[in-house]
């Protein structure tokens, strides 16, 4: 049994067509059917009541049509499926025109994108092919950045006569008669003869380098989108001795003494051009290996600003899971907290035999600074 669940996302505007014409494009999809176990839509106020009288009427709403027409399996889609865009006091908008309001588009827009997204057993399809193209356009960007290997993008093409014609919602497996009109002529066309393709559209997905905050929690569109760019961008890293905070990949956080004070030594060693270090040897007190990390750390903090405890717990000498512990512990740290921009701030051990370990940011982009400098760090 496949417990996957199916999720067709929309945007719609005046024609709730598009809604029908995916559906149907995905479940005649020859060799790879994909029927939906449920379907949303993101609209207006004035799309959303479009959406339910002519989608969603009790006995001749074009969705139970297509189902019964098509002997598709039960898809949830009710009334509470059609999610319309809300202004920052609740109340449904009519319409997208203002600055304001297309802000508050994309942010409903990627917090939805982002639910879908959250548990490993779905599958999101997304389908741009309607409403405003805003609205596409955000959708569209926000499965780039949410979106995974499972999830979709696509756009229907409709055959002429019956593309943009609101009398047509999909191909029928009966005749029906669609009227076009031509110049002072109205023409009757069957929509059995329509043809729907369906346009997958490739997506790159950033989804891994978001920090896991983003991911989890709930985030503007414009504040995913500056992470994304962040996570892009060449790496910086700023270190803070007094409270122990760090500033990389656009974001300040605090890391705990020992986490600290090993992204210090290395930072340091980066930043005056030392050799890559090597592990203390493993089962055994190695004293040598503690006193240079221990010169290093000094160097880079000052001796006032050592992490407490940590120049007790490096004077007897440390082992091997000393290190490699911490190191542990760091590499989560920097993951969560920048997820795919963690990489250039993570030790690096060489893949080579002896490991050497460095960090391998260039020395122009490592600053050690008291708080008071620029404020920073708080």
């Amino acid at each position: 049994m496949n417990s996957t669940r199916r999720i067709l996302l929309a945007v719609t505007g005046l024609t709730p067509q598009v809604v029908t014409e995916t559906l149907y494009a995905l479940a005649q999809r020859p060799g790879d059917p994909w029927v939906p176990n449920e379907i949303h839509l993101i609209t207006t106020a004035t799309g959303a009541e479009n959406a339910r009288l002519n989608l969603l009427a009790q006995t001749d709403g074009w969705f139970h049509r297509l189902c019964r027409d098509y002997a598709l399996p039960p898809i949830e889609f009710t009334d509470a499926h059609i999610h319309a865009l809300t202004d920052a006091s609740g109340r449904a908008l009519d319409d997208i025109r203002t600055p304001a309001e297309n802000s508050l588009a994309a942010d409903f827009i990627t917090d939805m994108v982002r639910r879908f997204t959250e548990a490993d057993h779905t599958e999101l399809h997304v389908s741009i092919a309607g409403g405003r193209k805003t609205m596409g356009y955000y959708l569209g960007y926000a499965l780039s950045l949410y979106g995974r290997p499972q999830d979709r993008l696509s756009h229907v093409l409709v055959s002429d006569p019956f593309e943009n014609n609101r009398q047509f919602y999909y191909p029928t497996p009966y005749d029906h008669a669609i009227h076009v009109r031509r110049g002072e002529k109205e023409i009757a066309h069957n929509a059995r003869h329509a043809r729907i393709e369906l346009a997958e559209i490739p997506f790159v997905s950033l989804r891994h380098g978001l920090p896991e905050a983003l991911l989890t929690g709930q985030a503007g569109f414009h504040d995913t989108v500056q992470a994304a760019r962040t996570a892009l961008g060449p790496a910086t890293l700023t270190l803070y001795p007094e409270n122990r905070r760090i500033l990389a990949a656009g974001k300040t956080f605090h890391l705990p003494p020992a986490q600290f004070a090993l992204l210090a030594v290395f930072a340091y060693r980066a930043q005056v051009g030392l050799a890559p270090m090597r592990a203390p040897l493993k089962d055994v007190r190695d004293h040598e290996w503690a006193q240079t990390y221990l010169d290093n750390l000094t160097q880079a903090c000052g001796i006032m600003r050592l992490p407490n405890g940590i120049e007790d717990t490096l004077r007897p000498g440390v082992d091997e899971s000393y290190f490699s512990q911490h190191l542990s512990r760091l590499r989560a740290t920097l993951k969560r907290q920048l997820g795919l921009a963690a990489t250039p701030y993570s030790i690096d051990d060489g893949s080579t035999r002896p490991r050497q370990y460095r960090l391998a940011l260039p020395a122009h982009a490592i600053c050690f600074e008291s708080v008071n400098d620029r404020g920073a760090g708080k």
